[in-house]
């Protein structure tokens, strides 16, 4: 598919087919004499319909069967299988099955179809014979960094290989996923570090929690932090206390690797940002209950949140409680939506593309002011109407599709605008580093090709009538 860049080849292209399956209920001394004449070191468990729900691999064996004190002749496959299965779709690309093993600590994936269906495995070793450099090596020398300093270099590496990627045929949406899942492996091996070399005793009830684009996995080039913290009500003063200082520890250190800190503030080390549940339940009511231009866009880029690290659960009160207050009262999703509108896309007399608008220098074009934020902020608030905020701003489309929220034609409008977009502003961001310059969202508009003009004009007039959409929906015409 590219042959530049390997690994983001679809997952069916290089897995193996012939994968050698059992039952649970099978005797697990017959499939380790299989296992054996195959020279083979795991198996495949499927059910009587032949579904994939297990994997008996040779590290099970070693862990569990041979330190224990039973005979190895009385063990079912479904005593050592490993439950639930981790899987991966055959049109997944390769990046996302290294990321999986990485991420999961395993070194092999049962590769399916769209039905669910057996269609092969996949190892590490088979992605890796491939390319020796690749995001793959890159994910491992995260895992293994001992220090900030290599976290710090590391991170410059991630830029340096996008760099390299964007001069290749990738895809933007698989570009901006790379970028957003090594940006997740170097925060949680910063954590890692931080709570092993000076918390190694912090509380459980807590989640770190990132928003904003890193929330919804939607990183570019140019990237401050949007961080949070969530702790549990019942914590006494002391583990609170290691909690504040931990964050504060942890936040100093990513700023000292290279991610700039946010000009607003919104980071976890800022008591604003860090909060018990109940304190959390208290501040979104008032962010909610009273919409005014400062609590609109702290509400929307919290509604973002995505726990990173820690307890999951508290992520998902705070959305439900959200969810349930935005139900009783539509005041703030209008005024959120009305606030979408001020981000008016740079067209002028006969659709002409504007430069030098909302901010942007001489003959340049906000990409982000004239359009991004105005689709992701739109679909935001259709989701949050939805009361189904999970995943990015696609995932958000296919759900509000299915809804019946937008037509189908439509939603691919609005993702193919969104996509060109995204790409336009990494491209930008490229030259902007290979200037020697630090990437920003704008881009020179003669710089673009005609085509790529044309383009950008066709994707601002779909912001443009999304943004009518949206008042149309919101009934915007009723505020004042």
């Amino acid at each position: 598919m590219h042959d530049e860049v390997p690994y983001f080849r679809p997952v069916h292209q290089i897995c193996q087919r012939q994968v050698v399956t059992c039952q649970p209920g099978e005797n697990l001394v017959d499939v380790v004499k299989t296992m054996r004449d195959k020279n083979i070191s795991s198996v495949v468990v499927c059910d009587e319909g032949g579904a994939p729900i297990g994997i008996v691999t040779d590290r099970d064996l070693r862990n569990k069967v041979v330190p224990s004190d039973k005979a190895p002749g009385s063990f079912l496959v479904q005593d050592v299988m490993n439950s639930p299965l981790t899987t991966i779709g055959e049109h997944d690309v390769l990046y996302e099955a290294l990321y999986r093993m990485s991420n999961q600590g395993i070194h092999r994936l049962v590769v399916v179809d769209s039905e669910g269906a057996l269609n092969g495995i996949i190892t590490d070793t088979d992605i890796l014979r491939m390319q020796s450099h690749s995001p793959h090596q890159l994910v491992r020398d995260i895992e293994r960094a001992r220090s900030i300093e290599d976290l710090s270099a590391l991170h410059t590496r991630i830029q340096d290989l996008v760099v390299h990627l964007s001069g290749t045929t990738t895809p933007v949406r698989d570009m901006v996923k790379l970028i957003a899942n090594l940006n997740d492996q170097i925060l949680l091996r910063l954590v890692t570090l931080v709570k092993r070399e000076q918390f190694p005793n912090l509380a459980r009830g807590y989640a770190f929690v990132v928003m904003g684009s890193e929330g919804r996995c939607e990183q570019t080039l140019s990237t401050d932090q949007d961080n949070a913290i969530l702790y549990a009500d019942d914590l006494d003063e002391d583990e609170v206390r290691e909690i504040e200082a931990f964050s504060h520890t942890l936040i100093d250190h990513l700023i000292s690797i290279g991610v700039p800190p946010c000009p607003g503030g919104i980071m976890a080390k800022n008591k604003a940002w860090r909060r018990s549940r109940s304190e959390w339940l208290k501040e979104l009511d008032r962010w909610l209950i009273t919409p005014s231009p400062e609590n609109i866009p702290n509400a929307s880029m919290f509604t973002d949140i995505r726990t990173l690290h820690g307890d999951q659960s508290l992520e998902k009160q705070l959305k439900q409680h959200i969810y349930k207050r935005l139900a009783e009262n539509k005041l703030f999703l209008m005024r959120m939506a009305e606030n979408m509108l001020r981000f008016q896309p740079p067209l002028g007399w006969r659709g002409k593309i504007k430069t030098g608008a909302q901010g942007a220098g001489r003959g340049q074009v906000d990409l982000k002011k004239g359009g991004i934020f105005a689709l992701t902020d739109g679909i935001k608030a259709l989701a949050l109407e939805a009361g189904a905020l999970d995943g990015g701003t696609h995932q958000r489309l296919q759900m509000l599709v299915r809804k019946g929220v937008l037509a189908k034609d439509q939603a691919g409008d609005l993702e193919e605008s969104f996509d060109f977009l995204v790409l336009m502003r990494l491209r930008g961001q490229v030259r902007d580093i290979e200037k020697g310059k630090t990437p920003g969202n704008t881009v020179m508009l003669d710089e673009l090709s005609q085509m790529e003009q044309g383009k950008l004009r066709i994707a601002f007039e779909d912001v443009a009538k999304f943004q009518r959409f949206i008042s149309s929906h919101f009934n915007l015409g009723l505020l004042r």
